[in-house]
């Protein structure tokens, strides 16, 4: 099974999105939108930049 965007509204009434991987399990969470075109727009851009971000390891801070 594919992974899939589920789009929700949380206890506030706002809109999130969390990508699911095709056994279920969350890897991933938006943040709260107003409206569910920003959600919308807001899947679509992880859409579109994912493939090519970079991985950036960060060191722990002193």
């Amino acid at each position: 099974m594919a992974g899939k965007f589920e789009v929700y509204r949380d206890k506030s009434e706002k809109y999130r999105f969390r990508l699911k991987a095709g056994n279920g399990e969350i890897i991933a969470v938006g943040e709260a939108y107003e409206s569910k075109a920003s959600c919308m727009n807001g899947i679509e851009s992880v859409k579109a930049n994912a493939a090519s971000a970079p991985v950036v390891e960060r060191e722990p801070t002193p």
